[in-house]
């Protein structure tokens, strides 16, 4: 989708990012507000075997740096304590 493209693109994420025209990925969320009949903003942080390591919803979801820092944190090599 050229628009979802060029919003990465202004935002400069290196990160896919998901349309929903469907309705089905924020109702499989949990964050389709059956009322008004639109899904809730939200950002999702997935690890590389897919299990989400954050969720950012509501207007905070706007601002990608939320989503970055998580990123970061995630891409950085676990320490681990010395054992003596």
């Amino acid at each position: 989708m050229p628009a979802l493209k060029r919003f990465a693109e202004d935002i400069a994420v290196t990160f896919p990012l998901v349309s929903d025209f469907k309705r089905k990925v924020v109702r499989d969320y949990g964050i389709f507000d059956e009322e008004r009949g639109f899904g809730t903003r939200a950002t999702f942080v997935l690890d590389k075997e897919g299990v989400i390591k954050h969720v950012e919803q509501g207007n905070t979801a706007i601002d990608p740096a939320s989503a970055l820092d998580t990123c970061n944190l995630l891409s950085k090599p676990k320490v681990t304590p010395e054992k003596h």
